[in-house]
């Protein structure tokens, strides 16, 4: 038979093809020995912890399962803990009287078993305010693995799209590369080196060596990574180094459910989703991707995760995903509060068109949304406006605080719901755990799926049993943030106990002797010069503490006078603070600034408003002046800076005056505490019942009185 190819140009194909599989194998050799690298960095950190564990079991441990140790002769021997098992030898055990080398060997055996569950165990958490030499040496191997990903990444998926029929190839083009060869090869072995040869003319074209010579220079330039620079990347891009963890790691970040509690078809179907999310500016932690999977999977869903886990950016990723797939018209409906930083994390995190349907402009607004497409932010109030044609469908509608529309005669409820009638998708959302609002949690997912709706009916009291949350599985997904970012960095909390000096005593006294509760709620802050404050001189104290550890402080309070006081108190140190006068708008501008602003800066708000809603990973420090009479709301202020991409242990402090309301307000909260303690979440419900009632405070008052008199 004719040859379409030469012996010369085989002989070429089959050294193009060694010598390129040649650099792909020295690209994953270099893969291979970062990840080795990163494995015994966190191998490291795990064994560490385990110790440190292990120094806190008793030495009696080792005989849990009746092995017959005679843990007694170990003790008086000295040998107390396990870990001081773990650091001798053998021969250092059997030389104790009565312990023979069997016996020693039995002893280390269940020692190194204890540790073997407690390193299994472990769960890595970095943090740039705790660079030992264990965290430095993986976060450094995590920093060049990051520098290498783009190369490392080519060649996998070079590998992954040609390597097979290339490797097929270079078997089969053999009869080719030879005259003796081709002569006597059969027919058919003939027509599979002219094959091989199509083939690989195919792949190996200048485009795709030049791809892989480009990775292979660009490793080579990588040269050696500094602790100093890694760590520096780290603070700036810690989801980037989480992720790698997590890849190369698995298991020692997060809960190690690789499925996040779905039921196992379920997950399946959601692991069968292939995403497009080109266009989308932002690196998805794994469990965010999962999440919008199963939005993509599962069209109509309620996404329950708890505050801090990321929900806008799932919802961006959905759309983005939908938009790639010839999508074009999208809404999402919020609180007018986060109107703002909807629009500017949709403009920041991808390249959607964002509509802003509010203010005078909004029917203009709407109408150009129609027409041209985009991504519509509007608010509850504004739903009024959207009369749109019956028959018109939009691809996904994203409802914000999904909780608002738990009343069904409610006029925003009657408005939103005609919207989710005119959308293909849904998308509710809400940080606000409802296993325990089960009526509300039943509202929503009649509007999302009322098959489902009418399965959960009968079950509506057993919302903590194992087939109800199977059965709402479909519609209803909830991730808790001790599940999914354990490696967040330390959450430190302090009780800042101040003792009142004189004048502050002296108004503390006459508003009680009034009986004026709030008046007493701002004990310390209600002088009229703050040196004579003893909460406002430990704040200036904490304040420079953080700006000589190079953080950012975010102080909240519940009183527009008290914020006003210490933003005057700060200076110019101290952005504009944050009031319920403050436009969403410029509030997030506000934001912006102050993640701009030199460490050392202040944020001051007024809890209300700068409690929710905002993302401020660039402070490290919170300041809460005066005790809240509803715990949620000090937990969502806080979940401002402790959050997903926080690289630094986030410290709270709460300012208290001895001997005033602010004790009773504390022990009676820490009371209710205690009684709801067996809730599996922490429900609205619970938050609801914690909150002090009128009867609470006025028993307060009354033994404040007493006690004064």
């Amino acid at each position: 038979m004719a040859r379409n190819y030469s012996t010369g140009e085989a002989k070429r194909l089959l050294r193009t093809y060694r010598d390129l599989e040649a650099k792909l194998n020295r690209l994953d050799d270099a893969a291979q020995r970062c990840r080795a690298e990163i494995d015994s960095a966190a191998s490291a950190i795990a064994e560490g912890e385990s110790m440190e564990l292990l120094a806190d079991i008793p030495v009696e441990e080792l005989n849990r399962d009746k092995k017959g140790i005679r843990v007694k002769m170990l003790r008086d021997a000295g040998f107390c803990t396990v870990a001081d098992i773990l650091k001798a030898s053998s021969y250092q055990l059997s030389s104790i009287n009565g312990i023979s080398p069997e016996g020693a060997v039995t002893i280390k055996n269940a020692a190194q078993e204890l540790a073997a569950q407690a390193a299994d165990g472990a769960k890595i958490r970095l943090s740039a305010d705790d660079k030992n030499p264990r965290s430095t040496a993986l976060v450094t191997a995590l920093g060049k693995y990051k520098k290498m990903k783009p190369a490392i990444d080519c060649a996998e998926d070079f590998r992954s799209s040609y390597g097979s029929a290339l490797a097929d190839a270079a078997v089969a083009i053999k009869p080719a590369t030879g005259g003796i060869r081709w002569l006597f090869a059969s027919s058919d072995k003939k027509n599979a080196a002219d094959s091989a040869c199509d083939t690989m003319s195919r792949i190996l074209t200048d485009e795709n060596i030049s791809q892989i010579n480009a990775a292979l220079d660009s490793l080579n330039r990588f040269g050696y990574t500094s602790s100093k620079d890694a760590w520096d990347d780290f603070t700036r891009d810690s989801i980037s180094y989480v992720n790698i963890l997590e890849e190369t790691e698995p298991g020692m970040v997060g809960s190690g459910d690789g499925v996040y509690g779905l039921p196992e078809e379920l997950a399946g179907s959601v692991a069968d989703v292939e995403l497009d999310l080109t266009g989308l500016n932002c690196t998805l932690r794994r469990y965010q991707e999962w999440g919008v999977k199963y939005a993509v999977a599962q069209r109509r869903i309620l996404l329950g995760d708890e505050m801090g886990l990321g929900k806008t950016v799932q919802a961006i990723a959905v759309m983005v995903h939908l938009r790639n797939k010839g999508a074009t018209h999208f809404a999402v409906v919020c609180p007018a509060s986060v109107l703002t930083n909807w629009c500017r994390e949709i403009a920041k995190h991808s390249d959607l068109p964002v509509v802003r349907v509010h203010g005078s402009g909004k029917e203009a607004a709407l109408y150009g949304w129609l027409r041209e497409g985009g991504v519509a932010v509007t608010t509850y109030e504004t739903t009024a406006v959207f009369d749109i044609e019956e028959n018109y469908r939009l691809t996904m509608l994203t409802v914000d605080e999904a909780h608002y529309i738990k009343n069904p005669s409610a006029q925003r409820t009657g408005n939103v719901k005609k919207l989710c009638a005119r959308a293909e998708r849904l998308l509710f959302m809400t940080g606000t755990a409802l296993e325990n609002r089960v009526g509300e949690m039943a509202t929503l997912i009649n509007i999302l799926n009322t098959d489902v709706y009418k399965e959960i009916s009968p079950m509506l009291s057993l919302s903590a049993a194992p087939k109800f949350r199977e059965a709402v599985a479909p519609v209803y997904y909830r991730r808790k943030r001790e599940d999914v970012l354990t490696e967040l960095p330390e959450l430190v909390e302090s009780l800042e106990w101040c003792d009142l000096m004189s004048k502050e005593k002296e108004i503390y006294k006459e508003s009680v002797r009034e009986q004026n509760f709030m008046a007493m709620r701002r004990v310390s802050w209600n002088v009229d010069d703050l040196s004579d404050s003893s909460k406002a001189q430990r704040l200036l104290e904490i304040v420079q503490d953080a700006r000589e550890e190079e953080r950012k402080v975010l102080i909240f309070s519940f009183f527009l006078d008290t914020v006003a006081k210490i933003a005057a108190m700060l200076g110019d140190s101290c952005m504009e603070p944050i009031t319920g006068s403050v436009s969403p708008s410029r509030r997030q501008e506000i934001i912006d600034e102050f993640d701009k602003a030199p460490a050392g800066s202040s944020l001051v708000a007024q809890i209300q408003s700068g409690g929710t809603g905002l993302n401020i990973q660039s402070a490290s420090v919170v300041i809460l002046c005066e005790p809240q009479i509803k715990p949620s709301i000090e937990n969502q202020a806080i979940s401002r800076a402790y959050r997903m991409g926080q690289a630094r242990s986030v410290l709270v402090y709460r300012l208290l005056c001895d001997d005033t309301i602010d004790e009773r307000i504390m022990n009676i909260l820490e009371e209710k505490q205690g009684e709801f303690d067996a809730f599996a979440d922490e429900s609205k419900a619970a938050e609801d019942t914690l909150e002090l009632d009128k009867a609470a405070i006025e028993g307060m008052m009354q033994a404040e009185q007493k006690a004064l008199e």
